[in-house]
């Protein structure tokens, strides 16, 4: 997995692997799209069982906490099994190449 991890970030570095494992367990169950909205934004379509929801709201609770210029939208969609939603994350100008480098750690694992 070829992602920086900010120096802006306050996750102790004993636990970063462990965060970028679940992103990359999620983006590899429920990714199927990801869509380049601007340098600063990028929008994930994911799908999933029940549950899915509230698992990418807990996940981008935690990850708000510690790098605080990620702005995450979670927006649920209509699905005919289990859950689908859009993700919208959003930084700073000076943030865009960590969005640019977890957005591509989406596209790699969908």
């Amino acid at each position: 997995m070829s992602f920086d991890v900010p120096d802006a970030s306050t996750l102790p570095t004993a636990e970063r692997p462990l965060r970028l494992a679940e992103f990359d367990a999620l983006f590899a169950a429920a990714v199927h799209r990801v869509e380049p909205i601007a340098p600063t934004h990028a929008r994930m379509h994911l799908t999933g069982p029940a549950g899915l929801e509230a698992t990418v709201r807990d996940l981008a609770a935690r990850e708000t906490a510690c790098c605080s210029f990620f702005a995450f939208t979670v927006t649920p969609r209509p699905a005919a099994e289990g859950e689908a939603l859009t993700l919208d994350i959003e930084v700073p100008d000076r943030y865009a190449d960590v969005l640019v480098g977890l957005a591509a750690l989406a596209g790699r694992a969908s």
